[in-house]
């Protein structure tokens, strides 16, 4: 029997064990050949609170565990990830309508963001600290407590993992709200993960829903922190919801990325570079390049070069054949990167190469002679789509890649890497990457946007400290004092 069909999970939700969920069940799509591929629980506004309320009873016992239990549990998630990789990559490329090796950088990076929560559990807790008073005066860590993530479809292993496993690790209880396109592979795959490793009942809950759910997730008074993965708008009414109830929020938001190619670059890599930035996934990763901001001397050359690449590009079923990109996630997120590149070539912008779909498959397209107001230049359009524009000065480049509200990743290619270091600290940007794209990740770095996309916040390594605890002063002395009253 397979790693997941070893348990209870079809049609259900995971509540202190499997059980149906409050708002029934619903149908899990492949987007690729609109096959129902199974079914998935749903889970209703109640069972939000029940889940916080056995959260916040089960993370009591949690956190008093020694360190090295907790540890134990991560490491052994992990390897329970890498054990059961063809798998769980199956319905990564299945239900998520990922290409194999997207599949398998989300399985790598998945189970290293276990091993390194691992570690986070033995990492000093505190400071001693100086006082005028003669009393033992120190800082320490101590768990939020219930932590809410909700995650969105488009790399639904990593972007639920990577708050899941050290908000845990560091002694919290957890309630994941996966999206419910990809309930699979970013949300029962972890609750059979962590079942597996020894996380106690009560502890992890993963509850499939709409919009209603994660605002039940957001408001209940139980869940102390929120991690939020998704769209700029969604993030603002999270936040807001997040502020009214004084709960910490961390927002990893939308972005319109740019991708600066210097005049001195190797044209043929710098074309591969541009295009793995915009065309990986289908362009839906909030990293993806969005932008080409290219010297005016090579731009023409760089934009047919693109084009070419783009035209070449195999696109179909990742569960059938060798594909390049496989299908958008849905007709809405079709129909919306339809209208935005439709909109800027009526606008005035030349459509170099595709444009074109059939059912969800949408051919990567190149846009070129785009005004900067075009909305598939000035928006996020999480879809396979490469606007390209042209600088003729250094100060131009910096004011074409600055004139978003979006700051989450920067790339710029050179053969001059100092001169892009330094261009790039005039650009505002949460992640920065000289001579490469902007899409990338590891489990070790901190990751968050400015702007529109992100309100600053950090998460990953060794920022995961301070997104999942709390910092606690304690005094102590030995004797009472003498106060004049």
């Amino acid at each position: 029997m397979s790693f997941l069909d070893s348990a209870n999970w079809k049609s259900n939700i995971f509540l202190d064990g499997w059980r149906a969920g409050g708002a029934g069940d619903a149908a899990v799509i492949e987007p690729a050949t609109g096959e129902e591929i199974g079914r998935s629980g749903r889970a209703s506004v109640g069972d939000v609170a029940t889940a916080a309320q056995r959260a916040a009873e089960a993370q009591r016992d949690w956190a008093a565990l020694p360190f090295t239990q907790r540890a134990a549990v991560m490491r052994r998630a992990g390897q329970l990830i890498l054990d059961n990789a063809a798998e769980i990559s199956d319905w990564i490329i299945r239900e998520g309508g990922s290409i194999m090796p997207k599949a398998e950088l989300e399985i790598h990076v998945s189970s290293e963001e276990c091993f390194e929560a691992a570690g986070l559990a033995s990492h000093p807790t505190g400071q001693i600290l100086q006082s005028e008073m003669p009393r033992l005066s120190f800082s320490r860590r101590v768990p939020a407590g219930v932590v809410g993530v909700i995650a969105p479809f488009n790399v639904p292993l990593i972007l639920s993992i990577r708050s899941v496993a050290p908000a845990l690790a560091l002694g919290n209880s957890v309630i994941l709200k996966p999206d419910p396109r990809t309930a699979v592979c970013g949300g029962v795959v972890l609750a059979r993960v962590f079942e597996e490793a020894g996380v106690p009942a009560g502890v992890f809950s993963v509850l499939p829903g709409g919009a209603d759910v994660g605002e039940a997730l957001v408001t209940d008074p139980h869940v102390r922190v929120i991690a939020f993965t998704g769209s700029t708008a969604a993030g603002r009414i999270v936040g807001a919801l997040g502020a009214q109830n004084l709960k910490r929020v961390h927002l990893e938001l939308g972005g319109n990325s740019a991708l600066i190619v210097m005049n001195d670059v190797d044209l043929e890599k710098a074309v591969s570079v541009g295009a793995f930035g915009s065309f990986l996934h289908q362009g839906q990763i909030c990293m993806t390049t969005g932008r080409h901001i290219v010297d005016q001397r090579i731009a023409a050359d760089y934009a047919a070069l693109l084009a070419e690449h783009a035209n070449h590009l195999p696109v179909g079923d990742p569960k059938t054949g060798q594909v390049a990109m496989g299908p958008l996630i849905d007709s809405r997120q079709r129909d919306r990167v339809h209208s935005l590149v439709t909109a800027s070539v009526a606008a005035g912008a030349t459509l170099a190469a595709g444009g074109t779909y059939e059912d969800l498959f949408y051919r990567p397209t190149v846009l070129t002679n785009i005004p900067t107001s075009a909305p598939a230049y000035a928006e996020e359009v999480f879809g396979p789509v490469a606007p390209v524009v042209s600088f003729s000065t250094l100060d131009e480049a910096v004011a074409l890649a600055s004139a978003t509200p979006y700051g989450l990743s920067l790339g710029i290619l050179s053969s001059d890497g100092l001169r892009a270091l330094e261009l790039a600290s005039r650009i505002p940007s949460g992640a920065i990457h000289i001579n490469d794209q902007t899409v990338s990740d590891e489990a070790v770095i901190p990751f968050g946007g400015v702007g529109s996309s992100g309100n600053g916040s950090r998460v990953g390594g060794q920022a995961n400290l301070d997104a999942y605890t709390e910092t606690q002063w304690v005094t102590a002395q030995s004797e009472l004092p003498i106060y004049p009253f």
